[in-house]
């Protein structure tokens, strides 16, 4: 079966950009390409993340994509959707094959309702038109937001980063579940099986994962899911192939090609890669 890691960072500190890696966390250091090719047995594309709110760090990951040798088919990038020049700059980016979507740092902004604004809704069109995703890095106080966001850009293909990062290690699935429920029942987003691991902690079990990872499932079922590391991020809860492993043996509830479906062929048609 052909795999798909649909969600991964690279990272050089030196660059200025990355605020959130602070020196007291575990992946504080470099990762390339390199460090992330030995981990994971038969994944053979991947999608690589901005993880910097810059239009710099998008060069560099495009340059990282072009150098990988056909292992990085997509970078799903960074601009900033309200400046004025946002669909201009939109425009220009979508010539260029590499770059499949757009992702703003909204966990990141105290402003539940950033995505909103007027100055906003330009570029959103611009990414509608151009055909480029958007990655919704949210938490759970924006999933019943994203009901009216949906039908507000109804040609704007989404995904859900993280599954919107549950608050695993609480074991407080409520609102979260019914918030996701009622999202994946009136809109046609996608959602990834990434960054879960980040919100169990450190010392997470299978078990803990399980109602988690299966109330994604039955939200979304296997024709709307994509599997995804978030590696190297990851890597401060569990390793690569542990995570792989374990999603493997969940996603045993499925038939083979729906498993294809999640593993590969998703994030192949989401985000048309080649």
């Amino acid at each position: 079966m052909i795999r798909v890691d649909a969600h991964h960072h690279v990272w050089r500190l030196d660059r200025g950009d990355y605020d959130w890696i602070t020196p007291d966390m575990s992946i504080h250091r470099d990762y390339g390409l390199d460090d992330l090719r030995p981990l994971p047995d038969n994944i053979d594309a991947t999608v690589l993340i901005q993880a910097a709110p810059t239009e710099a760090e998008t060069d560099y990951l495009l340059e990282v994509a072009r150098g990988s040798r056909g292992l990085v088919r997509g970078v799903v990038g960074w601009i900033d959707l309200t400046a004025p020049d946002a669909p201009k700059r939109i425009n220009e980016r979508a010539k260029d094959p590499m770059i499949k979507g757009l992702r703003p740092m909204l966990q990141d902004i105290a402003d539940t309702y950033w995505i909103f604004r007027d100055e906003a809704k330009p570029a959103l069109h611009a990414m509608a038109e151009t055909g480029l995703c958007f990655d919704a890095l949210i938490q759970p106080r924006h999933l019943p937001l994203m009901q009216i966001f949906t039908n507000l850009h109804p040609k704007l293909k989404i995904v859900i980063d993280h599954a919107a990062k549950p608050p695993i290690a609480s074991r407080t699935m409520q609102p979260w579940a019914d918030d996701l429920a009622r999202l994946a029942k009136d809109s046609n987003v996608y959602c990834k099986l990434s960054g879960l691991a980040t919100e169990a902690g450190p010392e997470w079990q299978m078990n803990d994962m399980r109602p988690w990872f299966e109330h994604i499932c039955d939200c979304f079922g296997p024709s709307r899911l994509m599997w995804g590391s978030d590696w190297p991020v990851i890597e401060m809860s569990t390793p690569y192939q542990r995570w792989l492993t374990i999603s493997e043996r969940f996603l045993f509830r499925y038939d083979l090609p729906e498993r294809d479906e999640i593993m590969c062929d998703n994030a192949v048609r989401f985000y048309g890669l080649k």
